[in-house]
């Protein structure tokens, strides 16, 4: 599953196409040459695995990612699942959760739309902004159901760091293991101590939007971090960018996926994380997690 010889990206999309419901053709990450030679200068700093949470309905092109993995070498980790409220298909509302769960399953054990590319996580399953809908609770319960049954992790999105804990009692009723949880998006707001709650119940938690400024400064996120630090969480972290639009790339003018090694790890030893707890982030509690 994970090469533990390096580092993993654990919340990424390489093909992603969410530009019909949000009216912006932006939202269309589809460049294949320009995420290649992004992949490869990846590579060149280490980064030798990315966890793809692009699943269905969002976008997802398994055939666009295997080629990036054949011409890149990159190792990549295929998704399995629905995402938020609101990118869902219709016909998803009259299925029972058990129907959902088989559905996961059947991508997890026998590959993806007929192909031999085989689902090896559940995600990115999402809550919306300060609430849980009915519809987002059904696609947990299937979740919950696949991971009991494939033992695979599960992988979240909160919307805006706000429902994460809702997101693990959810879990924890139908007796998901914890330690095969990660909740997504945990560093959008200052929410120091949800985060150690999240930790505190055996789960892993993500500081997956790396650079994404606009929404919430990386001196913020660094300050964080640093709290955990100094707990001893930091075994419980992992580390991503969450690309997901054209702009985002580099040669679009954006910060481009090596900015989280090239920019912020300098900036987590210039704040006293040592190089064990970066290794810890972006290695060991990947290969924990998913390998």
């Amino acid at each position: 599953m994970i090469d533990d010889s390096g580092y993993t990206y654990v919340h990424e999309h390489l093909h992603i196409d969410l530009s019909l419901q949000k009216g912006d053709i932006d939202c269309r990450l589809d460049q294949y040459d320009l995420i290649k030679e992004e992949l490869l200068q990846l590579k060149l700093r280490g980064v030798l695995n990315i966890v793809e949470v692009t699943n269905r309905f969002m976008g997802r092109n398994h055939h666009f990612v295997e080629g990036l993995a054949s011409d890149t070498g990159m190792n990549i980790l295929l998704s399995t699942g629905y995402y938020v409220d609101g990118f869902f298909p219709p016909e998803l509302h009259c299925r029972s959760a058990r129907e959902i769960c088989r559905e996961m399953v059947g991508e997890i054990e026998n590959g993806i739309a007929g192909s031999d590319l085989k689902a090896s996580l559940i995600g990115e399953i999402g809550s919306s902004e300060n609430r849980f809908t009915d519809i987002e609770k059904k696609v947990f319960e299937a979740a919950a159901y696949a991971h009991l049954e494939t033992g695979r992790p599960i992988s979240t999105h909160q919307s805006m760091s706000s429902m994460g804990r809702q997101q693990v009692m959810w879990l924890k009723q139908y007796g998901v293991n914890m330690n095969k949880v990660t909740i997504g998006h945990c560093d959008l707001k200052d929410n120091i101590d949800d985060i150690v709650w999240l930790i505190e119940q055996g789960c892993y938690v993500q500081f997956d939007t790396i650079g994404k400024n606009s929404y919430y400064p990386d001196t913020r996120r660094l300050d964080m971090l640093d709290v955990l630090s100094d707990r001893g969480y930091l075994e419980r972290v992992m580390l991503s960018m969450d690309i997901t639009r054209r702009s985002h790339l580099k040669e679009n003018g954006g910060l481009g996926f090596c900015y989280l090694v090239d920019a912020f790890v300098p900036m987590l030893r210039e704040r006293g994380i040592s190089q064990q707890e970066i290794d810890t982030m972006l290695k060991h509690n990947p290969s924990q997690l998913f390998g």
